[in-house]
């Protein structure tokens, strides 16, 4: 790879990224999120600082047998030499050389402060430890790229000797000089001004490394991109301390997709949202649904007025075609609906609702009224095909009856409460009285209608409940208030949100239970 010609896409998740509060990976999450790195097409993936702790270490031990990259280079994170030792002399210099990392990235003190408060050392000897590690590093034969640290900031106290700690790196041989705006204050305009500058006058090739704190790290690194910068930094799905880094999906999908640069091999880029939400999975940070381009709301439409639109030409609502990085179009069904948004929700669960107006009005009703009751439909896909089922077919589904349930709850003192709840239905023509215990009177109910439902349909064993959210809709009545349950089930291959509205929560819960288990065993008879 000719490190002089490229544009460089540099993912640094696994270094700068794991350092967001509350991430903690471990070396197996590390090589799983390099893999799904390089299928997203990353020119390099930054592994991490080998001799600073232990984990990093191992990662690039096992990375060089564990790891079959296509796109992208391993590069292995570190400082220069320490003050007054040569830098082959330095193990910090040596665990770099070590790790087998074709690619060094240094960091180093461009900001005088930094270097006096900081390095406690002379500006000139900053300069010597920067030229001699940088100069070591090549003459070893790996490719060194240079962060500089505080730069912008640096830039502002001291431009000369900023620029000097710039030219230093280029002319011992660093590839790249990556002006990082480690704070995270600056804005697009001050970053296309400086690296304008820093270009004009140095001369060096230079690459950026924005963190969010101004919200504005994407559209920093667009700006120094517009202003001459070759080389980008950033994190998948913007991990980071504080506020983050530049999310490098954003970045690449705004470089290809609006300035029309290639950045990525081609196609690629179509990957990016099952990439970013597999890597989501990995850290155990839920997805968030309004990231841009890769989000579950990112395409995702509400308002009757747009779903209008949309039934028309999608683009009329939309900057994009969400197939372009793997993602989909939504349409959330709630009181702000109207008959264009239930016919298209209709259409994207496989019902044709344009040939009947009564139908699709009634619908529309009935949807606007249950959402003025509390409920949610556009969180409850599930409940919503229930009821779409029930009005075009003239029945609900159902494949059980219940005759009555009921919830005891038993405390003790000093022991914990513990809940026994019975549930009489009939399923099969046989009737079922089963008694079910749990350390809730939801979980105890859950418990007994599934062993109930179970005896006559077994696939019932295979349903998981996996998540389970309430929301007190009307606080001010307290104890009384309307509660609303959102429950999320599992059968091992999909999932489905289904919801409950009553005057207490297992009131509430009863009904996304029964909502939940009748979906996917519809959904089971279909498939079989």
């Amino acid at each position: 790879m000719d490190l002089q010609g490229d544009f460089h896409v540099y993912d640094t998740t696994l270094r700068d990224g794991a350092q967001q509060e509350g991430l903690n990976l471990s070396v197996a999450d590390k090589l799983a999120i390099a893999r799904h790195l390089d299928g997203l097409g990353v020119g390099y993936i930054e592994g991490g600082w080998p001799g600073a702790n232990p984990k990093d270490t191992e990662f690039f031990r096992r990375a060089s047998t564990e790891l079959d990259l296509r796109h992208a280079r391993l590069a292995a994170f570190g400082s220069t030499r320490r003050a007054g030792v040569r830098a082959a002399d330095d193990p910090g210099i040596a665990a770099l050389r070590d790790s087998g990392a074709s690619v060094v990235t240094l960091v180093a003190k461009s900001h005088d402060r930094h270097v006096d408060l900081a390095l406690r050392t002379t500006l000139a000897e900053n300069l010597a430890m920067v030229r001699d590690t940088v100069t070591h590093l090549r003459e070893e034969g790996q490719a060194v790229f240079l962060d500089a640290e505080h730069f912008f900031d640096g830039y502002r106290d001291n431009r000369d000797y900023a620029l000097e700690v710039l030219r230093t790196a280029y002319d011992a041989g660093a590839a790249v000089i990556a002006l990082c705006d480690t704070n995270g204050g600056m804005l697009p305009g001050w970053v296309s001004d400086v690296v304008h500058d820093v270009i004009e006058t140095t001369g060096v090739r230079v690459g950026i490394h924005c963190h969010n704190d101004t919200g504005c790290a994407v559209a920093n690194t667009l700006a120094a991109v517009d202003a001459g910068a070759t080389h980008v930094q950033g994190t998948i799905n913007g991990y980071g301390e504080r506020t983050g880094n530049a999310d490098l999906v954003s970045v690449v999908a705004n470089l290809e997709l609006k300035l029309d640069r290639r950045v990525l091999p081609s196609g690629l880029l179509r990957d990016a949202t099952r990439i970013a939400h597999a890597v989501a999975e990995v850290t155990n940070f839920p997805p968030a649904s309004r990231q841009p381009y890769v989000g579950t709301s990112a395409f995702t439409h509400k308002a009757g007025l747009h779903a209008s639109a949309i039934k028309v030409d999608p683009d009329l609502y939309q900057h994009m075609d969400p197939l372009g990085v793997g993602n989909d179009m939504r349409l959330l069904v709630s009181d702000m609906a109207g008959r264009a948004s239930i016919e298209l929700k209709g259409r994207e669960l496989g019902f044709d609702l344009s040939g009947d107006r009564d139908l699709v009005t009634r619908v529309t009703a009935r949807v606007k009224d249950l959402e003025q009751r509390g409920y949610t439909f556009e969180a409850a896909d599930a409940s919503f095909e229930l009821l779409l089922v029930e009005e075009v077919e003239g029945r609900r589904p159902s494949y059980f009856d219940v005759e009555s349930w009921r919830v005891i709850t038993e405390t003790r003192p000093g022991a914990e409460a513990v809940s026994e709840a019975t549930v009489k239905l009939r399923a099969a023509e046989v009737r079922y009285v089963v008694t079910g215990e749990g350390n809730g009177p939801v979980n105890a109910l859950d418990a007994a209608l599934r062993e109930a439902i179970g005896q006559a349909f077994p696939e019932v064993a295979q349903f998981e409940l996996i998540d389970y959210k309430v929301r007190i809709l009307d606080q001010g009545h307290g104890t009384d208030a309307v509660t609303r349950v959102l429950i999320e089930t599992s059968d091992g291959e999909s999932t489905w949100v289904t919801v409950g509205v009553g005057h207490n929560v297992i009131e509430a819960s009863w009904g996304a239970l029964l909502d939940g288990l009748t979906f996917g065993l519809r959904r089971q008879q279909a498939a079989g």
